[in-house]
């Protein structure tokens, strides 16, 4: 656990989900008096065990010379929460949990590197990949931010500790001086615009990173959109930072990029993507370029690095092949992509699969699932779920699918119908977020992943 000590005495925290938690450990940790409140009661009890004052924040209790908000509580959009207006109008600072690890980061007893991975879709597999390649290089890595843990529950840095974080375009809202080492952008399509306002109000949140970086930080920059490629060339303008652009398409101009499934650098080809099971699709080319750089921007050796890739074992819920079902006339696959809560995540995975029996749905992002019609010459039959079903279906008109409404519906009808057809993929990749139905996009993965097993065990098949 990270301890916060200076500058502050009295912080108040508004949000004791994972991340309001870990601030009150962190901070009390490190002697700083903290007033806490949640709605959640069994929330504020896990506060107060920690050594936190509850108490509710509206109105500001005396003496508070922060606040630090949960990414959840709404900032700016679609209206400022009232502790929020409240803070502003005492001229408090609102932070979150990556700002509070800027701060404590200046007090390590010992160097360290900050990579920093953000954009609409990858960070995760990304950040994850990244960890691999410098822990397989000998390298000391701490991985956490909004994957696996808390920023502030990682290790402080012991020599030449490499933090590998992913963040939402929430933290980075919240974290005014946050500046990383190494900062990467994905990409970026339309995504959580009800929180930014607009298209460049949140493209404005991801970029805030990359203008804080110091002399000689690195900015990574994938360059497959065209206000990616504004943004690379507002980075290049700055000659104090490394800017290096890559590419999931066989782009010249990118330093790494990706060409007929091997990722390539200027001199060549680096490593054959498409004999590694958990970077298949095309998208997962722009991630490995991505984190290839990074690993070799953070010291590790090139040889390392390229030699670490085949070991890779994935990520949960993103793009995972859960089972199948294999007769002398017949296979089904099924994959579990429960992480695709928009449409440019789900084209990844039309894209990589044929004779696909589609399971979607559930709390529609802006503009549906429009952008996905190049891919519905794929589709068997979709099989459409949640609240979107209906706006879902009137946009698959011309292509077969069945309102389903849940998943234990749609998915025995997606088996009966690829078996019945001689096989397919039984794709799970909801292009929407999950909150109509389930908790968290972890636990409709979990779901599918069970509902599947008992398919497989019914049928008396193979996982």
């Amino acid at each position: 656990m990270i301890k916060i000590t200076a500058p502050y005495t009295h912080i108040a925290v508004f949000g004791l989900g994972i991340t309001g938690v870990e601030a009150v450990r962190a901070l009390r940790a490190g002697g700083v008096k903290v007033t806490a409140w949640d709605d959640d009661e069994k929330k504020c009890k896990v506060a107060a065990d920690l050594g936190a004052v509850i108490q509710e924040l509206i109105p500001m209790p005396e003496g508070v010379e922060a606040l630090v908000l949960s990414p959840g509580v709404p900032l700016t959009h679609p209206a400022p929460h009232k502790v929020v207006t409240v803070a502003e109008e005492a001229s408090i600072p609102i932070i979150g949990d990556m700002e509070l690890f800027q701060i404590a980061r200046t007090s390590f007893p010992a160097p360290s590197q900050v990579i920093a991975i953000t954009g609409t879709n990858g960070k995760s597999t990304t950040a994850a990949l990244t960890a691999h390649l410098l822990a397989e290089s000998g390298m000391n890595v701490e991985l956490g931010g909004n994957i696996g843990q808390s920023v502030l529950a990682l290790s402080p840095a012991e020599e030449n500790t490499i933090y590998v974080l992913e963040l939402s375009s929430y933290q980075i809202d919240l974290s005014p001086r946050f500046s990383p080492d190494i900062a990467v952008l994905l990409n970026l399509s339309p995504d959580h615009l009800d929180r930014h306002g607009s298209m460049q109000g949140y493209i404005q949140a991801k970029w805030q990173m990359f203008e804080n970086l110091l002399p000689g930080s690195t900015a990574i920059i994938g360059i497959d959109g065209s206000d990616e490629i504004n943004l690379a060339e507002i980075a290049e303008t700055n000659d104090a930072i490394v800017s290096v652009r890559i590419s999931g398409q066989a782009e010249k101009s990118a330093k790494v990029f990706c060409q007929d499934g091997w990722l390539c650098d200027q001199e060549g080809p680096i490593v054959d993507l498409s004999c590694i099971a958990t970077l298949q699709g095309a998208h997962n080319g722009q991630n490995a370029a991505a984190a290839y750089v990074a690993a070799l921007s953070a010291g590790a050796a090139r040889d390392d690095v390229i030699r670490a890739f085949a070991s890779f074992q994935g990520l949960a819920h993103r793009m995972q092949p859960v089972g199948e079902i294999i007769s002398e006339d017949c296979e089904v696959l099924f994959v579990n992509d429960s992480k695709a809560t928009n449409a440019e995540a789900s084209a990844h995975a039309l894209a990589t699969y044929e004779k696909i029996y589609w399971i979607a749905g559930g709390i529609s992002k802006e503009g549906g699932i429009d952008r996905l019609s190049p891919y519905f010459d794929r589709i068997a039959c979709a099989y459409l779920i949640g609240t979107a079903s209906e706006v879902f279906s009137n946009t698959l008109s011309d292509t077969p699918h069945v309102v389903s409404e849940t998943l234990d519906k749609a998915l025995p009808q997606a088996v009966k119908d690829a078996l019945a057809a001689g096989g397919g993929v039984v794709l799970f990749s909801p292009a929407c977020a999950s909150f109509d139905q389930f908790e968290n996009f972890e636990k409709r993965g979990a779901a599918f992943c069970e509902l599947v097993n008992e398919q497989i065990s019914r049928l008396g098949a193979v996982a």
